[in-house]
C-alpha cells in the first residue's frame, strides 16, 4: 500500500506540475524574422492545445491562425501561434491577435542588424504533434542579456504556498476540535461495547457453568 501511496501522489504531483507549467507565464528572449498567417485543420485530439473556435474565426476543425517566427538567443528557432484566449482558460483575457502581430511584425530585424525583444507566452512548443505556445504579449528590449524576472510566477507561487500552509491549519484545527474527539469517543464507545461483551461472556460462562453443576448432580443420584 506505501508504494500505491507514492505513485497516487507522484502522479498528482506530475499532473499538477504540468497543468501549470502549461499555463503560467513564460518569458524569452527573441529576435522576430517573420510572422504568417496558416489554415490550421484541428480535427485530432490535439485540438485542445488550441483556443477554442469561440475565440476565433472558422470553425473546430479547420481555421486560419497567425504565427510568429522568431529566433532565440542560442541561435534555435521557435515559433509561436497568436491567438485570442477570450474569456476562456488560461485567464489571459486576450482579444489583441492583431495588435500583437502588428508590433510582431514592426519588431522584424536580420542577423547583421537584430532587434531584440521579449515574447510572453503560455504553452508548449512540440514538433512530433504541431502544437505551438500562443504568444500573449511582446516588446522590445536592449539585448539578449536582458534579466527578466517572473513576478506574476513568484507572487503565484508565494500564494499558492501560503493557501496551503492556511489550509493545513484549518485541517489541523478541524481535526483537533472534531475529529480527534470523535475518534476518542467512537473509541471510548468501542472499549465499552467490548467491556459489556466481556461481562456478558463471563455471566454465560457462569450460566452454563452452574447449569452444568446442576446437571451433574442429578447423573450422581442416578
Amino acid at each position: 500500500m506505501r508504494y500505491v501511496k507514492w505513485a497516487v501522489l507522484a502522479i498528482i504531483v506530475v499532473t499538477l506540475g504540468s497543468f501549470l507549467h502549461y499555463s503560467l507565464p513564460q518569458h524569452d528572449v527573441v529576435r522576430v524574422v517573420g510572422t504568417y498567417q496558416e489554415r490550421q485543420d484541428l480535427n485530432d485530439w490535439t485540438r485542445i492545445f488550441w483556443s477554442s473556435p469561440d475565440d476565433q474565426s472558422g470553425t473546430l476543425s479547420s481555421r486560419d491562425v497567425q504565427f510568429i517566427q522568431t529566433i532565440r538567443t542560442n541561435g534555435k528557432p521557435m515559433v509561436y501561434r497568436n491567438e485570442d484566449t477570450g474569456w476562456r482558460w488560461p485567464p489571459y483575457f486576450k482579444f489583441d491577435t492583431a495588435s500583437l502581430q502588428t508590433e510582431a511584425d514592426d519588431l522584424k530585424s536580420t542577423a547583421d542588424a537584430p532587434k531584440w525583444a521579449v515574447v510572453t507566452h503560455y504553452g508548449w512548443r512540440n514538433e512530433l504533434i504541431s502544437i505551438f505556445p500562443n504568444a500573449v504579449g511582446i516588446r522590445a528590449v536592449e539585448g539578449p542579456d536582458v534579466t527578466i524576472i517572473p513576478w506574476f510566477n513568484i507572487f503565484f507561487f508565494a500564494f499558492l504556498l501560503f493557501l496551503v500552509v492556511l489550509l493545513r491549519r484549518m485541517w489541523l484545527q478541524f481535526r483537533e476540535r472534531m475529529v480527534d474527539p470523535a475518534l476518542a469517543d467512537a473509541g471510548e464507545a468501542w472499549d465499552s461495547v467490548e467491556a459489556r461483551a466481556e461481562n456478558a461472556r463471563k455471566e454465560a460462562r457462569g450460566f452454563f457453568g452452574r447449569m452444568g453443576a446442576w446437571l451433574n448432580t442429578w447423573r450422581a443420584k442416578k
